[in-house]
């Protein structure tokens, strides 16, 4: 005699890993900085808003180029070495990285995980059609790997 199963059929709904993609879970609300905005400001702004860095784009958002924490700490670096006080003339755009690595939002965040670690940067703009749409971190695919369900992982 075979052992009678009372439990019923059932159906599991698997997420593909095709179906986890970065535009699910990249930032969309980025703040931004221009070319000419100070070097100052982006040093009170990324303290203000706890960030270590941003996109720079233009008036028509495209992204020319990214600060960093360490993009003002060389400003101030130069600053005290040159014994020139740091003023509103240190700009954005002489400081700012400007040949930036993109991701693609359509990308799954397992390849992203990839491209993490490949390069060794914390964050990746996300452009489409040339403009700025999001940005996905390394926290962000932490967080998405935490929601994922058991039956995701294979």
């Amino acid at each position: 005699m075979g052992i009678i199963n009372f439990q019923g059929k059932r159906t599991v709904q698997k997420e593909t890993v095709d179906s986890i993609l970065i535009s699910d879970y990249m930032t969309r609300s980025l703040i931004t900085f221009k070319p000419e905005d100070s070097i100052e400001h982006v040093i009170h702004t990324m303290l203000k808003n706890n960030i270590s860095g941003g996109p720079v784009v233009n008036d028509n958002y495209e992204l020319i180029g990214i600060i960093s924490q360490g993009d003002c700490l060389k400003q101030i670096s130069e600053s005290r070495y040159y014994n020139i006080p740091m003023d509103n003339s240190r700009i954005v755009e002489k400081a700012m990285v400007k040949n930036v690595e993109t991701i693609d939002g359509s990308l799954t965040i397992f390849e992203a995980v990839n491209r993490f670690l490949e390069s060794k940067k914390r964050r990746f703009p996300i452009v489409e059609n040339g403009k700025l749409v999001g940005q996905i971190s390394q926290t962000d695919i932490l967080k998405a790997a935490m929601g994922l369900k058991k039956n995701t992982w294979k």
